[in-house]
């Protein structure tokens, strides 16, 4: 056999034992070292080459930043900074049309530049917004799906595990990918916010219930306790992003001072217990080894794939077709989305990633627009039914046997809309995801 073809049978074997159920990082690593042992029809080589992974793929400094900004999101998630920042924008958006459903779509957005997880987003705001946007006469469908789709932004606006994956794979600057992420976040933000107000505006029977009260007394919120809100959580984003638009922070250096921010602000509100102090350190450390064992495994795989000429192989067979670079692109997109449906972010990214960034810069594609795009079409699949686990999350969180994961499904599907039209536009002007890095 080929070693082409044995690199896609590799793939196919791969992705059907991930549906199967098979842990992605085993999956990875077995069947890079396989590959490696086939490829060269020699065992001692391939323990060698999963030996040389397994060493050099994580020992660089660089990598000190998963664990810094998984503990800082998780000491943010637990100071109850999701709360005030979500009772802050409603305070502020009140009297506009849909204005609960933009609360939660800001809340989530500034939440999502000091957590980088989506579903911690989700968990949150599905405790804090749900059951205010109900009590205001919403429909549990529009309040669940708000909350699910503007979860999203947790992985888009920086800083966020999925770009440190991307850059990593991709062998791409970190900082870059976060600010890159920027103008996208705000452009899918404000693209949320406009929907929600168009809804309100014209179709208001889609988005309030039947029987919802006519008003609601709200609470007049004073500047002062507004202030006492919101200025430690900007503080933390303004320090973060600025630190690394300004090139004062390295992204590992800014993961240090974001977490030690963190600690200080669950400190100060009195938030933090001894006991839960260890419990965030053992769930820090579970999670970053998690993700680095992710990618020692990706790191096989990919050599594996380079070994074989897979990448070199597809990219033959898209200029044979003539698909250009942007045929390639929508492909590309199209098979992203069409895995959403079956895995989740992390491993779309792993499987992904070093098959299609060889082609996309032999292509001409700028990698930091490249990966822009991949992460806004991986954080889609997040929405789509059957996997959607921000849906899944929404609905475990919200524990109400009443509402079916069809709803919470069908609430999300305008976001999912309005993401592929940014994804789109985002796509067609490069500039979009460059600008601010240049």
């Amino acid at each position: 056999m080929e070693d082409v073809t044995l690199g896609f049978t590799l793939i196919g074997v791969m992705v059907a034992l991930i549906i199967m159920g098979l842990p992605i990082g085993i999956t990875l690593i077995s069947t890079g070292a396989v590959g490696v042992w086939l490829i060269r029809e020699n065992p001692d080589l391939a323990f060698r080459f999963t030996a040389m992974a397994t060493y050099s793929g994580i020992q660089d400094y660089l990598f000190a930043t998963i664990p810094l900004f998984v503990l800082m999101g998780l000491l943010v998630s637990i100071s109850n900074v999701g709360r005030d920042t979500f009772e802050v924008a409603q305070a502020l958006l009140h009297r506009v049309r849909g204005g609960l459903g933009m609360a939660t779509v800001g809340a989530n957005a500034v939440f999502a530049a000091v957590t980088g997880v989506s579903i911690a987003s989700a968990a949150v705001f599905t405790k804090v917004a749900v059951p205010e946007m109900v009590r205001h006469g919403y429909t549990m469908r529009f309040a669940t799906g708000t909350v699910a789709g503007s979860s999203i932004l947790g992985m888009l606006i920086p800083p966020s595990l999925l770009m440190i994956v991307y850059g990593v794979l991709a062998e791409v600057s970190i900082g870059a990918m976060f600010i890159a992420g920027v103008i996208p976040g705000i452009i899918i933000a404000f693209g949320f916010a406009a929907m929600i107000w168009g809804y309100a505006t014209f179709f208001p029977h889609r988005i309030m219930a039947a029987d919802a009260p006519v008003a609601v007394t709200e609470r007049v919120m004073p500047a002062s306790e507004m202030a006492a809100k919101s200025v430690p959580i900007m503080a933390l984003v303004a320090l973060i992003l600025g630190g690394l638009y300004t090139g004062f922070f390295t992204p590992t250096e800014a993961g240090a001072v974001g977490a030690a921010g963190a600690l200080v602000i669950a400190l100060a509100r009195r938030q933090l217990s001894l006991g839960q102090f260890w419990r965030v350190l053992k769930e820090t450390g579970l999670v970053s080894a998690a993700i680095l064992f992710l990618l020692i495994a990706a790191g096989l795989y990919s050599r594996m794939l380079a070994m074989a000429g897979v990448p070199q192989a597809i990219g033959d067979m898209v200029e044979h077709l003539g698909l250009g670079p942007y045929g390639f692109l929508a492909a590309f997109v199209v098979i992203i989305l069409l895995m959403g449906m079956i895995l989740d972010s992390t491993s779309i990214l792993l499987i992904m990633v070093p098959i299609g960034v060889p082609i996309a810069q032999a292509m001409g594609f700028d990698l930091i627009h490249f990966g822009i795009v991949v992460i806004i079409a991986v954080e889609m699949g997040l929405l789509t039914p059957p996997f959607g686990i921000s849906v899944f999350t929404v609905k475990a969180t919200l524990a109400d046997p009443r509402v079916s994961i069809e709803t919470v499904f069908a609430g999300a599907l305008p976001f999912v809309v309005v993401m592929g039209i940014a994804l789109l536009l985002i796509a067609m002007v490069p500039d979009l995801a460059t600008a601010l890095v240049r």
